[in-house]
């Protein structure tokens, strides 16, 4: 496996988000161009996984104020699952983050994507309180994690 950082104008991060976009919809289902609003953005700092030369994997992290970076656009293709591409993505984003000067990371997830939750907590994230835009969004689960 191969971890490319970049930005969210490469386009195998694009074409890997618009799988994610559509895996989505039927997640957040009403609810899903409340979520995009927040999603079509530039990100600076993004991670491509490849395999074989092929993108299986992708993640960003942003700012969220001064000391907290945030954790977006996380998703592993389909058939790649199962195989450490999430654990890999996350874990250079979180190196990253401390590259960034950030001393902590948040993020949103749904609650239908129990997998995700479960490689978050196995992080060490921890479940907070619904921020930002995601206040009083009963489908969102928040997490966040110290930084070392």
């Amino acid at each position: 496996m191969q971890l490319v950082r970049t930005t969210s104008d490469n386009p195998d991060f694009k074409h890997l988000t618009q799988l994610f976009d559509t895996f989505l919809i039927d997640i957040d289902g009403d609810e899903k161009d409340f979520f995009a609003q927040y999603n079509q953005i530039y990100l600076e700092h993004v991670i491509v996984c490849y395999e074989e030369g092929i993108a299986v994997g992708c993640g960003a992290v942003k700012a969220y104020d001064g000391e907290t970076g945030e954790i977006k656009r996380m998703f592993v293709h389909p058939e790649h699952r199962n195989k450490g591409v999430a654990m890999r993505v996350l874990q250079e984003l979180e190196n990253w983050a401390v590259e960034l000067g950030f001393t902590s990371c948040i993020l949103e997830t749904s609650q239908k994507l129990v997998n995700a939750i479960a490689l978050y907590k196995k992080f060490g994230y921890q479940s907070i309180p619904n921020y930002g835009q995601y206040i009083g969004v009963a489908s969102s689960t928040c997490m966040k994690k110290e930084l070392k």
